[in-house]
């Protein structure tokens, strides 16, 4: 099964010259904990967590309106392609302990797969549970 399959198309995203308060007030009002942050050509560029609001922005006294989320959204992206099957996903969201991992076709993003998305299918309630399993390990051994 591809990924396109069980991917949730309708993402919530934000720009990268939004200032931080966009990012934390469209999480609250989609009580969702992160965000795919795109250029003005819809182009994937990093993810935005509430995390990274905490870490980066207000934990270093930073005024939330004033900087923006390219200063402080994470770069490192791992994505998927829509049609990628759905087991290797799940296998790399485990290897890079995520878990919600954007997908992407030519650098734009299409959508977004969450291990409970994964999770819902019978035939990969396996995988997903191990990916799970290897993201908590890491809490495990602090």
């Amino acid at each position: 099964m591809n990924i396109s399959e069980i991917m949730t198309e309708h993402v919530i995203s934000i720009n990268e010259d939004e200032p931080v308060i966009a990012a934390a007030r469209l999480m609250k009002q989609h009580n969702i904990g992160s965000l795919p942050v795109r250029d003005g050509k819809n182009r994937l560029k990093g993810i935005v967590t509430d995390r990274d609001i905490v870490l980066r922005c207000v934990a270093g006294n930073i005024n939330p309106q004033e900087v923006k989320i390219g200063e402080v959204m994470s770069r490192s992206l791992i994505t998927a392609s829509p049609f990628e099957d759905t087991e290797k996903v799940a296998e790399r969201m485990g290897m890079s302990q995520i878990r919600r991992l954007p997908v992407t076709e030519d650098g734009i993003l299409v959508g977004i797969v969450a291990l409970g998305d994964i999770a819902k299918k019978d035939e990969f309630k396996m995988e997903a549970s191990e990916a799970l399993s290897e993201i908590s390990a890491n809490f495990r051994r602090r």
